[in-house]
């Protein structure tokens, strides 16, 4: 008797430890059987391994991404921040085939995000990043032609004002923060700003009180761990190093700095004191009495009381920061300055988060103007007043005279520009039989870092 026995065998990609293919090889008694397993096996491939790319799902995909291409180049707060944007959001389109996928789509899931969900411009330009980097790669690796997020057009949304606390506030602040233990990193954090995950990270090795500088070196965070495993809790304490290059910088200590630390480390001295073995000399800056380091949320708690004692209403911890950056702008720091304090990653971001200090700063010295040249701003021209803008840029200071087109003036100083301006008005009324009728000031729209001046007729 012939017996038969039927084969089922499946390729499914490489194997990287041997360099060769991945072969799978199962016998049984008949076709149907066969058939069985090879529908049962291809689907196990499909699911965990090599798929057709033209059938492959943007949730396929994304988890493929993600775990291929992101785990070991993003940081662990980066890569499960995309995780979380795909299990809470992108999730409602995974069931779509990449090569279904269209602009048009794309676009209706943002605007629906947006305008029923709530969702802020920044968040979804997040998210739109995330998944702008999926499918880029998706078409490098050509299972899809185009990206469908090029098409996609993001709401610009306002930008969110930056919170300050303002001098009274400030002071209020740093005047409570004397009866709280925490309160030296409070006045720390206004004469330094840094991120509160700097901040908590700190270890004494990182301060150099001799040559009066600070080094940023690492961060911390609770973040959710890579894997979830059964008897484990579903986050983790992680220390990393700063997200950008600029971010891990060295910083300057002032005097007072200095002296606050020096008095913390005796009060951190007289803990390890009164804590005897109890306590864990662990290096770090920021210690309870046992000399253990703070998370954000704990130490959060803390800020708040001083807050409430303060009574200056709520700010986030970043609030300080930003008090920082608009305090150092107002007494003059330069931006180059200030970014590479702050860490951030370019000058131009520095500028354009802290615009409303600028903005305030040149009111401020505008006002200046005045009285700055000892001259009066109502000079004689003729017999009647006519109005002069006077802009003040990098090169010096330009003016303008609505009624009197042809006369443009740039000068070094705004002195010398009044002085010109003056000059050439009454020669320009030397030449009319019959002077123009002076534009009146309401129809003037003034322009930012500019100021108008009437110069006044004999």
């Amino acid at each position: 008797t012939t017996i038969l026995l039927y084969e089922v065998r499946l390729s499914a990609g490489i194997d990287y430890k041997t360099g060769k293919p991945k072969r799978t090889s199962t016998c049984c008694n008949t076709k149907q059987e066969a058939i069985a397993i090879l529908q049962e096996q291809a689907h196990d491939i499909r699911v965990n391994g090599w798929r057709d790319p033209m059938s492959v799902t943007l949730g396929e995909w994304y988890e493929y991404w993600l775990v291929t291409y992101m785990k070991d180049k993003v940081k662990q707060s980066t890569y499960m921040s995309y995780r979380g944007y795909g299990n809470k959001h992108f999730c409602v389109l995974y069931k779509i085939r990449l090569k279904k996928l269209e602009g048009r789509i794309m676009q209706e899931f943002y605007n629906y995000k947006y305008r029923e969900e709530g969702l802020s411009a920044k968040t979804l330009r997040n998210y739109h990043m995330a998944l702008h980097k999926c499918l880029q790669q998706a078409v490098k690796e050509r299972l899809i032609v185009t990206n469908p997020c090029d098409a996609v057009t993001l709401p610009s949304g306002e930008k969110p004002e930056i919170a300050a606390l303002t001098n009274e506030q400030q002071r209020a602040l740093v005047q409570i923060s004397y009866r709280h233990r925490y309160g030296v990193f409070v006045r720390l954090d206004l004469s330094m700003g840094l991120r509160m995950g700097e901040l908590l990270a700190l270890r004494w090795e990182d301060i150099d009180l001799v040559g009066a500088q600070l080094t940023v070196k690492r961060t911390i965070n609770r973040l959710a761990r890579y894997e979830q495993d059964e008897g484990k809790h579903s986050t983790e304490i992680v220390f990393d190093t700063p997200k950008t290059q600029n971010a891990r910088r060295t910083i300057p200590l002032t005097r007072s700095v200095i002296e606050d630390l020096k008095r913390w480390r005796s009060i951190q001295l007289a803990d390890q004191n009164a804590a005897g073995a109890a306590y864990q000399d662990t290096g770090f800056v920021v210690t309870n009495e046992l000399g253990m380091y703070f998370e954000q949320r704990t130490f959060k708690d803390y800020y708040n009381r001083m807050l409430q004692d303060a009574g200056i209403g709520h700010f986030t911890f970043h609030a300080l920061r930003h008090t920082f950056a608009t305090r150092a702008l107002e007494r003059g720091m330069d931006y180059k300055t200030l970014s590479a304090i702050l860490g951030h990653y370019s000058v131009s971001f520095t500028m354009d988060t802290y615009v409303h200090s600028m903005d305030e700063h040149k009111r401020n010295e505008m006002d200046k103007m005045d009285d700055l040249f000892g001259i009066s701003l109502e000079i004689s021209v003729e017999q009647q007043p006519y109005p002069v803008l006077f802009t003040v840029t990098e090169e010096g200071c330009k003016a303008f005279a609505p009624d009197f087109p042809k006369i443009q003036i740039q000068a070094g100083t705004m002195e010398t520009a009044l002085m010109e301006a003056k000059k050439q008005i009454q020669k320009a009324l030397s030449q009319f039989k019959y002077p123009p009728i002076p534009t009146r000031q309401e129809d003037i729209v003034v322009q930012e870092n500019s100021v108008l001046i009437l110069l006044k007729t004999a």
